[in-house]
Formats: structure tokens, sequence, C-alpha cells
């Protein structure tokens, strides 16, 4: 058979070849197989040595003719393929746009969030200054500057995760108070509250955990008494617990402040006639509080002598229990769907208002 029905019977038996194939993979066989470096119909090349001279180039001419005969019914049948494999996909993943359709769930604020923001924007339309510091913490700001020296005995109320001996995870949001006072170098008035995370080392139950937030609050200026805290307090709880609340002031001890208190307000349940949630008293403990110690003033640089100031601290996550009616502290930090959507307000897309 001469060269020219050879690479004409092969040309037919590729395109045939072509027409018949349903499968990407099969296509590019045959491209090798004809086309690639070692195909039959580029083979034929190495076979004009063996045709006159003067038939070479015509030769030359037809075998690549007889290539991108092949190379079209190739793209072709891939185009093909392709398409039906598209009309396939669309056909098996059809919508039926008559079916009702999915609603979308919308995020909202944590519970725990929730309440730090509303303490946030309470005591900022009072005119305060809402500061952040380090959780990582150096135990002069944690501890020393705040009145309790390395041998003090208070210090084994705030177990501590410690770091090194002189840095430690946070154990209250004191030191934030310690750094702000430093900066304004002895001169008033200072007005902060300070939210954040602090950990301590404590058993993971009910009602408390290893790690918590906590909101502090401090005001340093000429002529504070003890009648501001309580005239700030009061109008706290009145906010955050509802206009018929009172506190009352408990002797506590703290080692930054001097004279200390704990706050408690009247039972929001029982009105103060005794119930299980305040456990038969009528009334809650929520925070404490009490005058700055003239030595932590000292110590910030401030002449205690021209100044004087109180300070606050109070956990948002016990606010948030004792709101909400929450009996498990865990529940805040297990991501559990089922309780947070318990607490969307009507325009987060919820049925319940928790905002009173």
């Amino acid at each position: 058979m001469e060269l020219k029905d050879k690479l004409q019977a092969l040309k037919e038996e590729a395109v045939q070849k072509v027409q018949s194939i349903s499968e990407k993979k099969e296509l590019q066989d045959i491209k090798v197989s004809y086309l690639g470096k070692k195909g039959v119909i580029t083979g034929l090349m190495k076979e004009m040595k063996s045709l006159p001279n003067e038939e070479k180039p015509k030769f030359g001419q037809l075998v690549n003719d007889a290539r991108q005969t092949v190379e079209k019914a190739i793209a072709e049948a891939e185009e093909k393929i392709q398409r039906e494999m598209i009309n396939k996909k669309l056909a098996s993943e059809t919508v039926d746009i008559t079916l009702p359709g999915k609603a979308l769930t919308s995020g909202a604020s944590h519970p725990l969030n929730r309440i730090v923001e509303d303490i946030e924007d309470l005591f900022v339309g009072l005119g305060y200054e809402v500061v952040e510091g380090y959780e990582v913490e150096s135990d002069y700001y944690n501890f020393e500057a705040l009145n309790l020296p390395k041998s003090h005995p208070a210090r084994d109320m705030q177990d501590s995760f410690y770091i090194s001996e002189e840095v430690l995870m946070r154990t209250h949001t004191s030191p934030v108070q310690a750094r702000t006072l430093e900066s304004r170098k002895g001169e008033g008035p200072v007005k902060i509250i300070c939210p954040g995370k602090v950990y301590r080392r404590d058993s993971d139950d009910a009602t408390h955990s290893h790690q918590f937030t906590q909101i502090e609050g401090l005001v340093v200026d000429e002529n504070i008494k003890m009648s501001d805290l309580k005239g700030t307090l009061e109008y706290f709880a009145k906010k955050m617990f509802g206009e018929d609340r009172e506190i009352r002031l408990r002797p506590s001890f703290f080692p930054f402040t001097e004279p200390s208190v704990e706050v408690d307000i009247s039972c929001f349940k029982c009105k103060g006639k005794g119930c299980n949630v305040c456990k038969g008293t009528g009334w809650i403990e929520i925070l404490g509080a009490g005058m700055v110690h003239p030595n932590v003033l000292e110590m910030a640089g401030f002449d205690s002598k021209k100044y004087s100031g109180f300070a606050f601290g109070m956990g948002p996550d016990r606010i948030a229990m004792l709101k909400y009616g929450i009996e498990d502290i865990r529940h805040f930090y297990t991501n559990d769907l089922r309780f947070v959507t318990q607490f969307l307000r009507a325009e987060d897309g919820g049925n319940v208002d928790v905002s009173k």
C-alpha cells in the first residue's frame, strides 16, 4: 500500500474512532495514539525518506492535513462530551421553583456579650470611658500596684495561672485601672470601666469557671465620697434589674479599697420576701466595691490628700445569670445554639424580648 493510501486509511480510522467515543480520557488516548510523538500518523513522516524528492513536499502537506482533520474531529467530540456532561448535570440538579424557600437563620449577640454591651452603654451614658488591657499581665500590675505585695494573704483568694515568676494570666481587670492611673501622671479626673476576660484556678461547676468575664469601674477626682459610689450603684441596679430595685452595702475587705463593701440588690423574684433565688434572705449579692485605697493612689503618682475615688467590680456572667434566670455558668461557653437562640431579641428575628 502506498504511503498516501495508508495515510488516508489512518485518517478515516482515527475520525471514526473519535466519533464513537463518549469519554474524555478515551479521546486523549486516541490523540496520543495517532498524533503523539510516537503516534502512527506522526510516524509516517519518517517514511518520507523512501519517496522521491519531488513528492516529499506534497506528502508532507497531506500529513499535516490529516493531523488537522483528526484534531478538528477530537475538538468537536470534546465539545460534544462537555455539553452532554453539563446537560446531564443540569437535569440532575434541577430546582423546583414552586417549592417553598428555606428560611435563613440570622446570627445574634451572645447573651453574655449583650450584657457586657448593656453595661458599657449604661456607664458611657454617665461619662465613663471604656478601657481594655492585657490578658497576660505582670505580677506588679496584677497585684503589687493594687496594694497586694508578694506576701499578702489575700493573694490566696486569687489562685492564679503563672507563666513565669513575674508573668501570669490576669486574675481581674484591675491592672487596667492601675495602668490607667499611672498613665495620667497624677492628674484627675479619671472615670473608666474596664471589661474583659480574667482567669483563676477554679473548679468548673454550675457557678464557677477558670475563665470568666469581669467589668470594673474606677472614678478618681477631688472630693469623691462614698455617697457618690452608692448613688452610682443604685442607678446601675435600677437600670439593669428594674426601677423598683433597692441596694444595700455590707462591710467587707478588699486590699485595694478602704473602706470596702459588698453590694446586694433586693430580690427581683420575691420582692424581698425570700425565695430560692435569694436563698430566703430577700437580697442578692451582685458586686464588690469601695473607696480607692490611698496606697493605690500614691503608687500611681496621685496625691491621696487631694484626690479620692471609688472602684467597683462585677461579673457579667453572674449579672446575666440573675437577669435571665440561667442556672449553669457553663451554658455561656458551650456554644449550644439551642441555648443562644433563646435570647434573640425581636429585632434579631427571635420571639423573645430579653431587653426588659
